[in-house]
């Protein structure tokens, strides 16, 4: 691949690769299934190993070694305890933090705000691309009234230019991003107090997440009453101004 080739490569990404950022990044932060529990951690990046063939013998004993090492070792007797005090009797509620995010005015308010601010962002990385193309262009109509060396020299500071580019939209995207985490987390907050409040007035000790069970009678639901509460208590969260974090990776196009 030539030099010219791989600056237009690059520079093709540039905007694919920012709207593929924007889409992943808040998915993060929206009011998706499964909010409020933890990610599972990322499987740890291993170098790829090319399988040899084992003999079946060998396959064999290792089968053994492997179900031999994870036999449990004797269970130790331990002695009785003393007795302690029996916990309380469990009063069971359910909710849906997903429905209730999604009906709550501050969240919706949020995600209005933050997607406002990457629709602007896209068209500046489409305006930047267009700027870039343009320039490129440019390059490869010199290329036979410029030398090389001259040519070279272009592509390069093009080159600089589109990893600029690249590494000024994401700081913004991660801007964007971290302005709604702390909005978010404003509503999260409210959210815990509102579920314990709601709780110990209908005196529950045990809120599950409604997902988490097979059956339970809407008796139990006090997702409404949390939507309510919150909305009453948090109708509206202002989104803090996306700035850029100090010490963000930049990087500064030369000049040819």
């Amino acid at each position: 691949m030539t030099h010219s080739t791989m600056t237009k490569t690059k520079l093709f990404m540039l905007l694919p690769s920012l709207a593929l950022s924007l889409g992943v990044a808040w998915a993060q932060t929206s009011n998706g299934p499964g909010y409020f529990i933890p990610k599972a951690p990322a499987p740890p990046t291993q170098n790829k190993v090319i399988p040899t063939q084992t003999p079946p013998s060998a396959q064999t004993s290792a089968q053994s070694a492997v179900e031999e090492a994870e036999k449990l070792p004797p269970i130790p007797n331990l002695p009785t305890l003393s007795p302690e005090s029996t916990p309380p009797a469990a009063v069971i509620g359910t909710l849906s933090v997903p429905e209730i995010l999604q009906k709550s005015t501050a969240m919706i308010g949020i995600e209005k705000v933050i997607e406002g601010r990457r629709a602007v962002l896209a068209k500046e990385a489409e305006a930047e691309q267009k700027k870039l193309q343009a320039e490129q262009k440019t390059i490869e109509a010199e290329q036979k009234k410029l030398g090389k060396q001259e040519i070279a020299s272009k592509e390069k500071a093009l080159q600089q230019e589109i990893e600029a580019a690249q590494v000024k939209f994401h700081n913004k995207d991660v801007a964007i991003q971290i302005a709604g985490r702390k909005a978010v987390g404003k509503v999260q907050a409210m959210l815990i107090a509102v579920i314990r409040q709601v709780a110990r007035a209908h005196g529950m000790n045990l809120v599950l997440h409604r997902s988490q069970t097979v059956l339970n009678a809407n008796g139990f639901d006090i997702s409404q009453e949390v939507v309510t509460r919150l909305n009453k208590l948090l109708p509206a969260v202002a989104v803090p101004p996306s700035i850029v974090p100090k010490g963000a990776a930049a990087i500064e196009p030369q000049k040819p």
